[in-house]
C-alpha cells in the first residue's frame, strides 16, 4: 500500500512540475532547432513560470543564462511562428511582442519603452456562460509580420499567461521566450503603441488577476497594448 501511495504521489509531483518552454521558432513551416533562435530561458530544465511581473525576468527570463541566439532572416509580410516543447496544457492566453534593436540584436537587451504588440490570442466568453481558451492544449501557433515594419534586427517575444491560478494576485503564470530575428523588405511603418518590459503589468489587470472558474467572466480583457499590425 505505502509504494503504491508513494509512486502516486510522484506521479502528482511530476505533473505539477511538467510545465513547458516555448524554444523554437516556425520558419518557413518549420519548428527551428530547440534554442537556436530562441534565448535559452532559466527554466529550459525546470520548466517553472515567471510570476513576479516587476522582474526583469518578465521581458526574456534570462538573468541566470545571460543567453543570446542565433538570429534568423525573415521577410515583412511573411508568416513566422512559436513553437512549445509540449502542449500549453494551462487555461491561459497568449501575447507576442517584437522591439527593434538599435544595432546587434544579439547583444541588446531589450530595456526601454521599445516594445509593442504583434499578436495575441485572447480567451472567448459569451457573457457568462462559459469562457474558453484558444491559447491553451497547442504546441504551437503562427501569425503574420507586419508587412510595413521597417527592416532591421528585432526581439520577438512570446508569453502565454497562465490563468489557473490567477484568483489572488502573483498567481498568474507567464511562460516567456525570446527570439531573434532580422527582418528583411520591410516598409515604412511606425509600429505602436510602445511599452516597456517589465513595466508593461501591474499586475492587478482584469485579465490577468481573476478567477477564471467562479463566477464565470462575462467578459475576458487582454492584457497589454493594442495589436499594431501594421
Amino acid at each position: 500500500m505505502f509504494g503504491k501511495l508513494a509512486i502516486a504521489a510522484l506521479s502528482l509531483t511530476t505533473l505539477v512540475s511538467a510545465h513547458y518552454t516555448l524554444p523554437s521558432l516556425i520558419i518557413n513551416g518549420s519548428p527551428t532547432e530547440a534554442w537556436a533562435n530562441v534565448r535559452k530561458t532559466n527554466n529550459f530544465n525546470s520548466q517553472a513560470p515567471v510570476t513576479d511581473v516587476t522582474s526583469t525576468d518578465l521581458r526574456c527570463y534570462t538573468s541566470e543564462t545571460g543567453a543570446t541566439a542565433s538570429t534568423v532572416s525573415v521577410a515583412a509580410g511573411s508568416t513566422i511562428g512559436v513553437q512549445a516543447n509540449g502542449p500549453m496544457y494551462h487555461n491561459g492566453v497568449i501575447n507576442v511582442y517584437m522591439a527593434k534593436a538599435p544595432g546587434d540584436v544579439a547583444s541588446w537587451d531589450g530595456s526601454g519603452t521599445v516594445w509593442f504588440k504583434v499578436h495575441e490570442i485572447p480567451a472567448v466568453t459569451n457573457g457568462g456562460s462559459t469562457i474558453t481558451f484558444p491559447g491553451t492544449n497547442i504546441q504551437s501557433f503562427t501569425f503574420k509580420i507586419p508587412s510595413s515594419l521597417p527592416s532591421g534586427q528585432y526581439l520577438i517575444r512570446t508569453e502565454q499567461i497562465a490563468l489557473h491560478s490567477a484568483s489572488s494576485f502573483g498567481g498568474a503564470q507567464f511562460y516567456i521566450s525570446c527570439g531573434q530575428v532580422e527582418v528583411t523588405g520591410g516598409g515604412n511603418g511606425t509600429p505602436g503603441p510602445l511599452v516597456a518590459i517589465p513595466g508593461v503589468y501591474t499586475g492587478n489587470e482584469p485579465g490577468i488577476l481573476i478567477n477564471i472558474y467562479y463566477p464565470i467572466p462575462t467578459n475576458y480583457i487582454q492584457p497589454g497594448p493594442a495589436v499594431w499590425s501594421g
